[in-house]
């Protein structure tokens, strides 16, 4: 083997055990989330309708909502793109699964859906937790097929929903409840 290639395979391969390192690392860390239920989802929402709430990151609580809302309903309409079908089979089915093991997922906040129309700013609040309440409902009542997931490829409805709630309760951690 010239040295080249050996110093590129060792490198790779320690970068590669790394990840799968820190990934079961934080994988075995458990987590004291709610439940992981469209149900469970719903209630959180409908306690934030009675409350003035404000955002910790980029977005406002009404884009918030419509983004995890837009994620809901592409699951059943067909994501608009999507991730390559080696990083949905790899990379993609890997982070699914330590999420929801995990009960948590950790993922940009500020980043949207490849191909989804723009989040418009309304300052809205009820306009945002009524379409997310809405596209929720739709998906627990929905029985045809489901659109594979935009990064983690084919998904039963079942997983869909983990993953759904998964993403709400990440993005509801920039939201702050002003009592």
């Amino acid at each position: 083997m010239k040295r080249r290639q050996f110093i590129k395979a060792t490198i790779g391969g320690g970068v590669t055990m790394g990840l799968l390192g820190t990934a079961a690392a934080w994988h075995s860390g458990g987590s004291d989330q709610a439940p992981l239920t469209i149900d469970a989802a719903l209630h959180k929402l409908k306690l934030l309708s009675d409350q003035p709430v404000s955002n910790l990151g980029q977005w406002q609580p009404d884009q918030i909502f419509a983004h995890c809302a837009q994620s809901v309903e592409f699951s059943m309409s067909g994501f608009p793109a999507h991730k390559s079908a080696i990083f949905k089979n790899t990379l993609g089915k890997l982070a699914f699964s330590i999420f929801s093991s995990k009960g948590e997922m950790s993922h940009g906040l500020s980043e949207v859906i490849p191909g989804a129309p723009a989040l418009a700013l309304d300052n809205d609040i009820n306009t945002g937790l009524h379409r997310l309440e809405k596209s929720l409902a739709a998906f627990k009542q929905y029985e045809g097929d489901l659109s594979p997931h935009f990064a983690y490829g084919d998904l039963s409805k079942e997983d869909y929903e983990i993953a759904h709630v998964l993403h709400l309760y990440n993005h509801l951690q920039e939201i702050i409840y002003n009592k």
